[in-house]
């Protein structure tokens, strides 16, 4: 299982990386969340999030599935996700310490259900969510070279 563990850390921390996220520097810490990933993989089928309780209905579960639904509001507004496996640029640069998150999931402070277009300036890229992404997956610019979109009249 330790070669398990350190082939999806490494995997997971790559993967985050190239798209503007971080995973906890506690390395033992977040091994240990990267093993009950792999965990929850083989018990239901899916990664459900390790601090969560899942049903083994991955239909009931598809916004627990690593990485969750919840994850980019928590980290705006707590410098990490709920389990702390992600953490944002503040946590990394000493700027901000990760604390408890309290729970959205079937709660009032679900993620918003306002979703803005964002366009990235330099290459066209265009998402839906709350807010622009810290890096554009496609062309690596920064969150403030994001602006919203709003579709116009075709000439």
């Amino acid at each position: 299982m330790n070669e398990d563990v350190e082939n999806l850390y490494q995997r997971l921390k790559e993967e985050a990386e190239e798209r503007g996220y971080h995973l906890n520097p506690d390395t033992s810490f977040t091994k240990d969340l990267v093993s009950s990933l792999i965990i929850n993989e083989n018990r239901y089928g899916y990664p459900s999030c390790p601090c969560r309780l899942a049903t083994g209905v991955k239909e009931k579960d598809m916004d627990i599935i690593c990485p969750c639904d919840y994850r980019d509001a928590d980290l705006n507004e707590y410098g990490s996700c709920y389990c702390a496996l992600y953490v944002s640029d503040e946590v990394i640069d000493n700027k901000k310490t990760i604390g408890a998150i309290p729970e959205r999931r079937g709660s009032e402070r679900q993620v918003s259900s306002v979703i803005h277009v964002w366009r990235c300036r330099v290459c066209g890229y265009l998402c839906a969510r709350e807010q622009p992404p810290n890096i554009c997956p496609i062309c690596k610019a920064k969150k403030e070279r994001f602006e919203a979109f709003e579709k116009g009249p075709i000439h």
